[in-house]
């Protein structure tokens, strides 16, 4: 018949079950490229953020340091206490001036410092046993220690173990890297040892910089200025950033000149001459919806051949009229002609796509792979020689301060924890996008190796390792043990928190005892007003209706109210203080164990996937895909 005979020169075309399968996995490829597409948006986004507050966090904690030294180098010895006259009007209340403290048998001494958390990450503190890491309840009790450490006041430990000589130094070497970490411990203040921090948190945000050109990440000009816009010396890092996004619009114009493919869509090339990353992306994505409209064209071509020929069997079977049977054979005819143009259509575009994926695609994402491997490698050297600076805060013998926090510090104070949570949130929005990134492109791989056409081209060896090098990425940063990392700068945030609230208790202390000094003054002026008029006492035939002995009965009671309230302001400073030095010797080694641990875990996973995907290529058998 002449059905069979059409369909035998078509070739063999699948069931209608299977061609609705083959639209249906077209538009979830669609669908997976277009979550591709948004996902390394994102994940460049992310990348940028988390350098930018590499360099931000190194920036605050230098000038929170420089602030809170500044109030260690202007400690006088404390005048003997004024003792005010039962008569004459008090001196004017200077909080600012007072320097008078409390016995320091009155404070009690600080908590030690905690050991880092417990884990079941076994390898992620390089200096620290495992039997000395606290149970997930003691990380949690301490939490709760540290958020609630401005009710308890305390005072840093004077008594300290001697400091190694001028000329003494220690130094480790790694395994893994063989870098040579020195760190001097002689004496040094506080602003030396952060500045040290800093200069290290610049060099781990610059590790990043290779990768940033790889993601096409937002262009950045770091000014290096303070948050108040003036350049003080503090730090390298707080500054605006002026962005300039890349997309798949004419606009991106940071990697050069533009050229067309044959679809019309802009190709960006990178300095090299290669497609960037976007590019290929979202000319990928462009196919993805066209070969979705051809497949879907060719189905709706097929869906009417069958109705077609069916009306045509009809019509043979019936002997209709000549002339309309040789109508109905001609627009099946017409139709045949139209469906095998789609299939050329739908074969075509499949090309471009698998061209497309393996000769710029493939070899990005191998670059990105060397890119994070060699990321993660010089983030996890940096990291590990800041652990080993902030060890020298141990060895800071400091004075007991009773200088009141000023109103520059608290906004350092208020400035770090900003960027402490900055830290801890693109941390996080990293590894998310970078996830969202891989499970996006495993997924469209893994419906893309199905062929769609009348001749599926053979799978290829290409094919077996684009995906199987996606598939091992993907592996490593679902098992990395981000959430330890992220609870190390969640747990350096919550102890900035604290200090916040311990500044915010010694300035409302502080609010306090103006207020009743300031009582003090006024009712002090009217009892001096009262003995000008009556004298210093005036008896009436009832003692107790001495207005004078009254004014001065409770003038004393509001004196020894505005002691008492300035002791507590005195002792509120002092815990301030202590706390400061406390919480920065405790937060600050954890967190860097933390991220030392994370970066070298990182570092040996991509490490991992490069050499699989470099032994792969040695291989001659084919992974197969099964549907």
């Amino acid at each position: 018949m002449l059905f069979l005979q059409r369909e035998g020169k078509m070739g063999c075309w699948y069931s209608r079950l299977e061609r609705e399968e083959m639209v249906s996995r077209c538009k979830a490829r669609k669908r997976y490229m277009k979550q591709f597409v948004k996902a390394r948006h994102a994940f460049a986004a992310a990348h940028s953020m988390y350098i930018r507050s590499l360099r931000n966090n190194g920036s605050a904690l230098l000038q929170f340091a420089t602030a809170e030294t500044s109030l260690h180098h202007h400690n006088p010895l404390p005048p003997p206490p004024q003792q005010l006259p039962n008569n004459p009007l008090p001196p004017p209340f200077s909080p600012m001036s007072w320097t008078t403290t409390t016995p320091s048998s009155a404070i009690r001494p600080p908590p030690p410092p905690p050991p880092p958390p417990a884990s079941t990450w076994d390898f992620w503190d390089p200096f620290m046993p495992t039997t000395t890491r606290r149970s997930e309840d003691e990380e949690e009790e301490w939490e709760t220690t540290t958020a609630t450490a401005s009710e308890a006041p305390v005072t840093p430990i004077i008594t300290r173990a001697a400091p190694p000589s001028a000329t003494t130094a220690t130094a480790t070497t790694t395994a893994s890297s063989e870098l040579a970490v020195v760190v001097s411990t002689k004496g040094k203040d506080l602003v030396e040892i952060i500045k040290e921090l800093d200069d290290y948190f610049l060099q781990a945000a610059n590790a990043g910089g290779p990768l940033s050109a790889l993601l096409e990440v937002p262009v950045s000009n770091f000014n290096r200025q303070s948050s108040l816009g003036k350049d003080n010396g503090f730090g390298k890092s707080l500054s605006p950033l002026h962005w300039s996004w890349g997309s798949g619009s004419a606009k991106w114009n940071a990697f050069g000149k533009f050229c067309e493919d044959p679809i019309g869509n802009t190709v960006h090339l990178a300095p090299n001459g290669n497609a960037t990353h976007c590019s290929t992306v979202e000319r990928l994505y462009a196919w993805e919806k066209k070969l979705f409209l051809e497949v879907k064209n060719a189905e709706s071509l097929k869906l009417e051949h069958e109705k077609r020929v069916a009306a045509l069997r009809k019509l043979e079977m019936k002997n209709a009229d000549y002339i309309k049977t040789e109508k109905a054979k001609k627009e099946v005819e017409k139709l045949e002609s139209q469906m095998t143009v789609a299939v050329q259509a739908i074969e075509t575009t499949s090309i471009e796509i698998i061209k497309l994926r393996e000769s710029e695609l493939h070899p990005q994402l191998l670059q990105l792979v060397k890119g994070f491997m060699g990321m993660w490698r010089s983030m996890y050297e940096f990291h590990q020689v800041q652990t080993h600076i902030v060890q020298q805060l141990k060895y800071l013998n400091c004075i007991p301060s009773v200088e009141p926090t000023s109103e520059i510090h608290r906004q350092s104070t208020l400035q770090l924890e900003l960027e402490a949570q900055q830290w801890h949130l693109s941390f996080c929005s990293l590894i998310k996008a970078q996830r969202e990134y891989i499970q996006s492109l495993t997924g469209w791989l893994r419906l893309s190796l199905f062929q769609v056409g009348n001749n599926p081209i053979n799978k290829t060896k290409q094919d077996s390792a684009i995906y199987s090098l996606c598939e091992e990425w993907q592996l490593a940063i679902n098992n990395a043990p981000d959430k330890v990392a992220s609870e190390g700068i969640k747990s350096f945030l919550s102890v900035i928190h604290a200090i916040v609230v311990q500044q915010a208790e010694e300035q409302k202390q502080k609010r306090r005892s103006e207020s009743v000094f300031k009582e003090l003054e006024k009712k002090a002026g009217e009892l001096r007003s009262l003995e000008s008029k009556h004298g210093p006492s005036q008896t009436y035939g009832d003692t107790s209706k001495d207005p004078v002995r009254e004014k001065r009965a409770k003038v004393e009671a509001l004196r020894s109210k505005a002691e008492d309230e300035k002791a507590k302001y005195e002792k509120s400073i002092s815990v301030t203080r202590a706390m400061t030095m406390n919480n920065l010797q405790m937060g600050l080694p954890h967190v860097f164990q933390a991220m030392t641990g994370f970066a070298n875990v990182c570092t040996q996973a991509f490490e991992s996937v490069n050499n699989q995907t470099k032994s792969s290529g040695h291989l001659h058998n084919v992974k197969m895909i099964l549907p």
